[in-house]
């Protein structure tokens, strides 16, 4: 098994679009106003976003964007006029994140990992 996509609800799809293409994700099916989808410019999995009427009620789905360049990365996108709720920050699980919301309230995390995304000190 392999992740394939993930989709996060929208109210303004056109808007949410603008946004993640700032991100620096690549459009590539675009179904306005109901669906777009993007391909990450690293790794194979794709994202989507898709109309909803209604938005889901509390914290909702965390999203992970792996970044090498986390520090410069997030420079960049505050100069594009992106804000961030935290900006990059050491974790105790060994994680660097930033943390920001796209226009509709879903939770982004753009991170750094490095050999401990998936290989942390307390893998069983």
């Amino acid at each position: 098994m392999n992740l394939n996509q993930i989709t996060v609800p929208s109210k303004d799809v056109e808007q949410a679009t603008d946004f993640y293409k700032k991100l620096g994700l690549k459009l590539i099916v675009k179904a306005f106003p109901h669906y777009t989808r993007f391909e990450c410019p690293n790794g194979i999995a794709t994202f989507s976003i898709h109309l909803v009427e209604q938005l889901p009620l509390g914290e909702g789905v965390y999203v992970y964007f792996e970044c090498d360049d986390l520090d410069e990365r997030v420079k960049q996108l505050q100069a594009l006029g992106i804000t961030f709720d935290h900006l990059p920050k050491d974790q105790t699980w060994l994680w660097r994140e930033a943390r920001l919301k796209d226009p509709d309230g879903n939770q982004l995390i753009l991170y750094y990992a490095g050999k401990n995304r998936k290989n942390p000190p307390w893998r069983i």
